[in-house]
């Protein structure tokens, strides 16, 4: 009997970076998901050099300057932390 992957290879992370607004990562099947940075408070609240300090894993990403890991799944699911508030809109 086949059971799924827990990691399927075309979710592996292959590159992250930070803009001032998003989260991007780029996927093994050539898929980039793109993250809102305020749904992680700790990453929103990194410094620049922080947050493009990325190491990549099996099935999500690590800031170690900031001690955050998020995983893919969650990233597709469109899961963000609970205490996350959107900036306010310019009127």
């Amino acid at each position: 009997m086949n059971s799924p992957s827990l990691y399927p290879e075309n979710e592996r992370p292959v590159e992250a970076w930070c803009d001032l607004h998003n989260v991007h990562v780029r996927l093994a099947d050539g898929r980039e998901v793109i993250t809102p940075l305020w749904w992680y408070p700790s990453l929103h609240g990194a410094t620049p050099a922080q947050r493009n300090n990325i190491e990549l894993m099996l099935a999500g990403v690590h800031w170690p300057d900031v001690d955050e890991d998020l995983s893919i799944r969650g990233m597709l699911a469109g899961w963000k932390y609970p205490t996350a508030k959107a900036p306010e809109k310019a009127a």
